[in-house]
């Protein structure tokens, strides 16, 4: 039994020193500002970017969405319309891409159903391939949400900074 003992107790006591090592080995994190600037790729559209803790499916201002079936699934097109960070100009792009779920959305306007699409977003240094709800958000201030799913990739915000990394991926 006393031998016993001493093999947990050494056991534990490696266990306690490689905790040290294993903090100390990872690098730290970037971390990002409340607002910052992203790129849908590959279109290369600049856009600004909220990271929203409050979300947890990411989210893309979408126009005219327009329902159909390709291939026997489903699909969606739609149309994304933002100022350009970058230039300031109005742009508008189409979109296709296929519909990896639906998701229910409840809000003060009561509940309604959003198609969730996977998109590219260089935010940093990094292309994110994420999956967005598409919904109309022409009133709102940004265009673009980041909800926790993606944000837990990203690393923390400091909620006291905007515009820390400009978007550079490589194509």
């Amino acid at each position: 039994m006393a031998q016993t003992t001493r093999k947990w107790l050494a056991a534990a006591l490696l266990g306690l020193l490689a905790i040290p090592a294993a903090f100390a080995a990872s690098p730290p994190r970037e971390v990002f500002g409340w607002i910052e600037e992203g790129i849908i790729q590959p279109e290369n559209i600049s856009v600004k970017i909220k990271m929203d803790t409050g979300a947890l499916t990411s989210s893309l201002d979408a126009k005219d969405l327009q329902h159909f079936q390709k291939n026997g699934e489903k699909w969606v097109r739609f149309n994304v319309e933002v100022k350009d960070s970058k230039s300031g100009a109005q742009v508008s792009a189409p979109f296709e891409r296929k519909v990896e779920r639906s998701v229910k959305v409840r809000g003060a306007a009561g509940a309604e159903s959003r198609p969730v699409v996977l998109m590219q977003m260089c935010i940093g240094q990094r292309i994110y391939s994420e999956q967005f709800s598409l919904n109309d958000r022409g009133d709102m201030l940004y265009p673009v949400l980041i909800g926790r799913r993606t944000l837990e990739k990203l690393g923390p915000i400091d909620v006291s900074r905007t515009f820390t990394h400009q978007p550079h991926c490589a194509p």
